[in-house]
């Protein structure tokens, strides 16, 4: 909470959070050693949400560990849609030697790891869409990058919302203000 706290009120840190959950099953999270649950992270992504609205929120996701089942796997699927969370990484569990989790004597099928990967990337989309459009409209600081890109210029703003526009040399490494008013099919802010 302090952290949460510390980072509303500094104008040196970015309102951009990425927080490793891992699974939204208590009894995988469990299995991983992880010295949280599910309700303890819900509550810290609602402190953020309270306390920094517009942040942007990312989640790491591991999908297959072993021992997870469709019940445990649905659990997370669930979890993760309920959060106001801004998108995914999603990492497909591999087998590392000398761990424990190699020792498991119910390893789920690479067929089935990859399946629940890819729906928790249409999930992350979905969710990174919805996270984009609660910014449609706002007028934000935007930190425009130094390559020229085909003709354009991409930068982000402080809550990591991509923006795409005709490149101008004078914006290079510059941050200029930007209205978020034409959301691109494609997953970033542009003009019309």
């Amino acid at each position: 909470d302090e952290i949460i706290d510390f980072v509303a009120t500094s104008k040196n840190f970015m309102p951009h959070f990425h927080i490793p959950l891992q699974s939204g099953s208590d009894d995988i999270l469990e299995k991983m050693h992880r010295k949280y649950d599910s309700t303890f992270y819900r509550n810290k992504i609602a402190k953020i949400r309270a306390t920094i609205p517009n942040a942007c929120i990312g989640v790491d996701v591991i999908v297959g560990f072993p021992e997870e089942d469709d019940d445990h796997f649905e659990k997370t699927y669930d979890f993760v849609n309920s959060l106001e969370v801004s998108y995914l990484h999603v990492f497909t569990y591999s087998e590392r030697a000398n761990t424990r989790a190699i020792k498991s004597e119910n390893p789920i099928p690479i067929h089935v790891r990859r399946e629940r990967n890819k729906r928790l990337r249409i999930l992350s989309e979905k969710k990174k869409r919805a996270f984009y459009e609660s910014q449609k409209g706002l007028k934000k600081q935007v930190l425009f990058e130094q390559e020229n890109d085909n003709g354009f210029i991409n930068g982000y703003t402080d809550n990591y919302v991509r923006v795409r526009l005709p490149f101008n040399e004078s914006w290079v490494n510059q941050i200029q203000t930007i209205a978020l008013d034409h959301l691109h099919p494609l997953g970033y802010f542009t003009q019309d």
